[in-house]
C-alpha cells in the first residue's frame, strides 16, 4: 500500500500560484511535482474560496475558538485550584476539631 503524502501549506500555497500565474498547464505542472491533477484542482479551489480571508479585519472564526477555549480552560484552572485550596483547608480543619485519631477512625 503506498504512503498517503502530506504537503506543507507552503507547497501548497506555491503551487497554486504557481497554476495560476498560468505559465504551464495543470498537467504540466502535476508532472513535474507528481502530484494528481485533480489534488492540483481541488488545492486551486480550496484557495480560491478562501482568498477573501486575508483580507478580512478582526479575528477570523477558529481564533474566536481558540480563544474562547483558553478562556475556558483557564476559568477550569481557576475552579480546580480553588477547590484543591479548600480540601486542604477541610481536611486542616476536620483534623483540628476532630482530632488526629478520627482520620483512623473513619477508615
Amino acid at each position: 500500500m503506498k504512503k498517503r503524502t502530506n504537503y506543507s501549506a507552503e507547497f501548497k500555497t506555491k503551487v497554486v500560484l504557481e497554476i495560476l500565474s498560468e505559465e504551464s498547464t495543470v498537467n504540466q505542472i502535476a508532472a513535474k511535482y507528481e502530484i494528481s491533477p485533480v489534488v492540483l484542482s481541488r488545492w486551486k479551489k480550496e484557495f480560491m474560496g478562501r482568498a477573501s480571508e486575508v483580507f478580512k479585519k478582526g479575528p477570523s472564526e477558529s481564533e474566536k475558538e481558540l480563544e474562547q477555549s483558553k478562556e475556558h480552560i483557564a476559568e477550569l484552572e481557576r475552579k480546580v485550584g480553588q477547590l484543591t485550596y479548600e480540601v486542604d483547608w477541610l481536611k486542616k480543619k476536620s483534623t483540628e476539631i476532630l482530632g488526629p485519631s478520627w482520620k483512623k477512625k473513619s477508615r
